[in-house]
Formats: structure tokens, sequence, C-alpha cells
């Protein structure tokens, strides 16, 4: 029984020493080597920061694209989703809204060409990127309240497009905050 005892201590001693500080070490120290040196990566306009190319903003004015919804107000402190499935009385009333809104502000914009992610907010509620299609239906409203000509957005938006990882993995998509700031740099 002595016997038994003194192992499991000794494969306890081992695994906290595994476990609580070379693991975590490593983690730190991959952190670091990464791009923010584990802070995250900071986009910083004249020398200021304004916002993180993995975290997803609020943008409602009309010169400016729009991103995905949040169900936690875009709170990285409370990165959620909204627990409410498809058949949820409140949430397809939150879902009817966006759309409504989106159908508003884009005029000529059709219920059936809106796509997804832009009515519904992604599992962490941060998404800082939307499908190419997503940027496409908001040329005509950002060019027009910027007084830019569509083509000049259009080819911005082209330029903002992050294209799949090695060309097959994932889908293109776009960068709301960074295509926002080209906007505001033209």
């Amino acid at each position: 029984m002595k016997k038994y005892i003194i192992q499991s201590i000794r494969l306890t001693l081992v695994l906290i020493i595994l476990l609580c500080v070379i693991y975590p070490l490593s983690i730190a120290l991959a952190g670091k080597l990464a791009k923010g040196n584990g802070g995250g990566e900071k986009i910083t306009q004249n020398g200021k920061t304004v916002g993180y190319a993995l975290l997803g903003q609020s943008f409602t004015k009309p010169q400016y694209f729009w991103g995905r919804p949040s169900a936690v107000g875009y709170n990285a402190a409370g990165s959620a989703g909204s627990n409410k499935g498809p058949s949820n009385p409140d949430y397809l009333k939150e879902v009817q809204s966006r759309i409504d809104t989106l159908i508003k502000y884009n005029p000529g914009l059709k219920k059936a060409d809106i796509p997804a992610e832009m009515v519904t907010a992604s599992g962490s509620g941060l998404d800082p990127n939307i499908s190419e299609q997503g940027a496409a239906i908001q040329i005509a409203r950002v060019a027009s309240a910027r007084h830019l000509n569509p083509q000049k957005v259009k080819e911005l938006v082209a330029l903002n497009t992050l294209k799949p990882f090695m060309g097959v993995f994932g889908p293109s998509s776009v960068n709301v905050l960074k295509l926002n700031l080209a906007l505001d740099n033209l």
C-alpha cells in the first residue's frame, strides 16, 4: 500500500510541474513569438490604436461597411453566442429586424441576396470578417454616402479581401475594420 501511495504522490508532482509550470510557460512563449507579442495584432492609425485585427467592432454609419452582428455587443470579455435556437420567436424577430435594416439602408437589395452572416451573430460574437458577398451588397450604399465611384469602392474591397489559405482552405473574407480604415484613407 505504501508503494502505491508514494507512486501516486510522485505522479501527482510530475503532472503538477508539467501541467502547471512547463505547459503554461510554453504557451506564453509561443504567444510572445506571435504577432502582437501575445496581446493581439493591434491596428494603428496615426500612432493610435484603433482596434484589433481579430476582434469585430460595431459600425452603423452608412459610410462604413457593417460587420457581422454580435450577440454580446462586441464585448471581448463576454464572448458568446446568443443561445437562441432557429425557432425561437425573439431570435426570429432579431434576424428579421437585421434584414429590414439592411434592405432599408441598401437600396435595391433583395432579401434573397443577403448572406446569412450579415443577419446572424457568430458563435463568439466577435467575428471581424465578412464574406465577399457581405461586402458586395454594401458597396452601393458606402459609395453613395461617401460620394465615391462604386467601381473605386469595389476595387478597395478586392484589395482588402483575404484569399483562402493556400488557395483552397476556407472561404475568402474581408476584415471590416481594415476595409473601413482604407476607406477613410482615400
